[in-house]
């Protein structure tokens, strides 16, 4: 389970439904995932932009740095 993402250039990549973190934990794996991306927040530099998705759709938002999301590293 999870979100296939195909950019304008052909590439994709694949992430998987890792769920959300928090205080240690994982929660709903499997269901949804939130990823973080390389973004700041232009108008406070301690949150950056995510991405989520799950069974509702997707959404891009932001949030404090702090809190438990996951990465998917990338490279050329």
């Amino acid at each position: 389970k999870g979100y296939l993402v195909e950019g304008t250039n052909g590439n994709s990549i694949f992430l998987p439904a890792a769920g959300d973190g928090g205080h240690s934990s994982i929660y709903d794996a499997g269901s949804y995932g939130c990823y973080w991306s390389s973004t700041p927040y232009s108008v406070s530099s301690d949150r950056a932009f995510y991405l989520y998705f799950g069974s509702g759709g997707r959404n891009v938002g932001y949030n404090n740095r702090c809190d438990g999301r996951t990465v998917r590293p990338v490279s050329e």
